[in-house]
């Protein structure tokens, strides 16, 4: 039964016991310029405001460093780190932290920005390896007050308990996941996304819809999560192509923001699946882009969950406009798999793994890598590493 967008089942288990974090978070035109005013609540004395250079040449880590000017508070930018962060990355950043004496993070940017943050705060106050915070829980002590201002809509990173941080020597994208990893305070403002390419929001929307996807199937959802991650999904398919032909449409660009903000709430408390654990280990292999990494493997996996969950998948193909009344089951999985299909094919998000990035040789390793993944845990249906095998080659296209 679907009851103010919540599916609810006879057996009860939507009453069984489900935690729900958050930061604060602030939402709307001119959020960024509170940044400063967060960082002297926080106490800050000197803040490391972790920053890329393609969002410093857009001018939003300017506005920031003058709210931190207004308020009087010193800083210093860290911007050496890369898409995907690696974790040698994320020890420099926490190495100029202390030696620069900073008490507060500001991050201003997308999910790679806000990854590389949380790394650096968790490093200092732990004083271990940010590696060796791999996994759930896994993390001693929180780290020092941390303000996110996202630039992207997409990665929720600035709402979410989730750090995703590359292993170099493995080659693999690992899962932080720990409530100590949510930030103090998001400072959502939609105004930041005019900057963004036609092709980073095509990848950051599909990234957002696939955590509302993933958050609603996930077997650790709850009726609180559901609401988000339905509503997330209605709003991204609606807004994600308009955002890309008309970039500085502020409805577009609001309702896209608040769609991956409500995805992030969804999946930091649902966590994900399959598809996330795949891309984790292609991104981590291949240095890929999170975002196509998750348009080309979503359709993949949810062809291959929907057994596992069919009336949840049912209900986000309804959600997304779909009127499935009358078809079998295989006609509506395939009806729900071709919907997100052609949303990306009108986004522009590629179908299959580009040329160049995996080896057929590789499969297998990638296969591993993916089983091994924290997210594969709340994936609706089992897994067997010859599924996984068997999706990454159906990838290559």
């Amino acid at each position: 039964m679907v009851c103010d967008g919540v599916l609810y089942t006879n057996d009860m288990s939507w009453l069984e016991l489900r935690k729900f974090v958050c930061p604060e978070f602030v939402f709307g035109d001119g959020a960024l310029a509170l940044a400063g005013r967060f960082a002297s609540n926080f106490g800050g004395s000197k803040v490391m405001v972790v920053s890329g250079s393609n969002v410093i040449r857009a001018g939003w880590t300017g506005k920031v460093l003058k709210s931190l000017d207004d308020e009087g508070l010193p800083y210093t930018i860290f911007s050496e780190y890369t898409q995907n962060p690696k974790e040698r990355e994320v020890m420099r950043g926490a190495e100029i932290y202390r030696s620069e004496g900073c008490d507060v993070i500001i991050c201003v940017g997308g999910g790679s920005a806000i990854d590389c943050a949380k790394g650096i705060g968790i490093v200092n106050k732990n004083r271990s390896n940010i590696l060796e915070f791999v996994g759930a829980d896994q993390i001693p002590l929180p780290g020092p007050p941390l303000i996110c201002v996202p630039t992207t809509a997409g990665s929720s990173a600035d709402v979410s308990q989730f750090a995703i941080i590359t292993d170099t020597r493995e080659r693999t994208k690992t899962a932080i996941v720990s409530k100590k990893l949510v930030p103090d305070a998001s400072l959502i403002d939609p105004s930041t996304t005019i900057t963004m390419s036609a092709e980073l929001t095509a990848n950051t929307g599909i990234d957002a819809l696939t955590h509302a996807i993933e958050a609603y199937v996930s077997n650790a959802s709850s009726p609180i999560t559901d609401l988000f991650a339905l509503n997330a999904a209605q709003l991204i398919a609606r807004h994600l192509i308009p955002a890309i032909h008309e970039p500085q449409n502020m409805e577009h660009r609001g309702k896209m923001m608040l769609g991956s903000l409500q995805a992030g709430l969804a999946f930091s408390n649902a966590s994900l699946g399959l598809v996330h654990a795949m891309a984790h280990s292609l991104g981590g292999h291949a240095d890929f882009p999170h975002g196509e990494s998750n348009g080309i493997l979503l359709p993949l996996v949810m062809k291959f969950n929907y057994q596992g969950a069919p009336d949840r998948y049912d209900q986000i193909g309804e959600t997304m406009g779909l009127n499935l009344k009358g078809l079998d089951p295989d006609e509506k999985r395939d009806a729900i798999v071709a919907i997100v299909q052609k949303l990306q094919e009108d986004a522009g998000v590629p179908m299959v793994i580009p040329k160049g990035y995996v080896e057929k040789k590789d499969v297998q390793e990638l296969a591993r890598k993916a089983m091994a993944d924290v997210c594969i845990v709340t994936n609706p249906r089992s897994v067997r590493l010859e599924d996984v095998t068997a999706i990454y080659q159906e990838a290559l296209g």
